[in-house]
């Protein structure tokens, strides 16, 4: 990390994931100087608490003297927030932006021109150290800058830059979005081993066990998923009987049709953004 000073806007999970994440990876001795700007006292304190950064509920004090601001506010005050602080950026200072849905231009309109943005769109396992975030810059983000933004989310998973901002929309629709069809599926095989009769408490644990297992069976393993697939499922046994199942009711087509749109609508939505940015 280059910036030894970083200013959060915003202390909600994800922010105090970043921290906490940024913190434990340091070296030590090398750990920059945190503060973060909320308006909750309560929230500031538990902060301050917690991780021992600094805290205020001025977002000017904040972001003086830092050399990377992250915006980690909700998406519908963005526009209020971010052009309260374009009087006070400088040009040397990296803006990453951790709001779903909201394009580099209008963040560019809303702070006043600044320029050096990045974008970042990290999902919810982010607040266990397990996220994937795609990451885009903007053209006049420097290369130092660009190692910033990524040791900043590294801290809580993995990074995939994109060379358009149109792929962060594919992004949200696979790793963004992609928990909640995790999550549908661990609910609806719960509720499957429920009706068979087992106890809600066991089939929770068990569906909780087979999903982190596969998965990291799957992070550990050379070959892709559609092999281990083939591999569980013996000619004849029970694991083809239900995956035949699957194919029959269209569960595949109606994943990738999920996935398409919520691509879609993340498009739908940064458009809308886009067009209001102006006003």
């Amino acid at each position: 990390m280059n910036a030894s000073r970083i200013a959060f806007i915003g202390g909600g999970n994800m922010a105090a994931a970043l921290i906490g994440g940024m913190l434990k990876d340091a070296r030590e001795g090398a750990r920059p100087s945190i503060v973060v700007a909320d308006p909750d006292l309560d929230r500031r304190q538990a902060l301050v608490d917690q991780l021992a950064v600094e805290a205020t509920d001025d977002n000017h004090v904040a972001i003086s003297d830092a050399q990377l601001v992250v915006l980690a506010v909700k998406p519908q005050v963005m526009q209020s927030v971010a052009a309260d602080l374009a009087p006070q950026l400088v040009a040397g200072q990296l803006v990453v932006s951790i709001a779903a849905g909201i394009p580099v231009t209008a963040l560019q309109r809303w702070l006043g021109g600044h320029a050096a943005i990045v974008r970042a769109m990290p999902n919810t396992p982010s607040m266990v150290g397990c996220g994937a975030t795609g990451l885009f810059a903007a053209k006049a983000v420097s290369r130092e800058q660009r190692s910033d933004a990524e040791s900043l989310m590294r801290a809580v998973g993995v990074v995939q830059w994109v060379d358009t901002e149109s792929q962060i929309d594919e992004i949200t629709a696979l790793s963004g979005s992609g928990p909640a069809y995790v999550f549908y599926l661990m609910e609806s095989m719960q509720a499957a081993a429920e009706e068979l009769g087992m106890a809600p408490e066991v089939a929770r644990l068990l569906t909780l066990e087979t999903v982190y297992g596969a998965a990291k069976l799957a992070l550990t393993a050379s070959e892709p998923p559609a092999e281990l697939r083939r591999r569980v499922s013996s000619p004849g046994g029970t694991t083809e009987r239900a995956i035949a199942e699957l194919d029959a009711s269209g569960v595949r087509e109606a994943l990738v049709r999920a996935v398409r749109a919520s691509r879609d609508r993340s498009r739908e939505l940064a458009a809308a953004v886009g067009e209001n940015s102006s006003e």
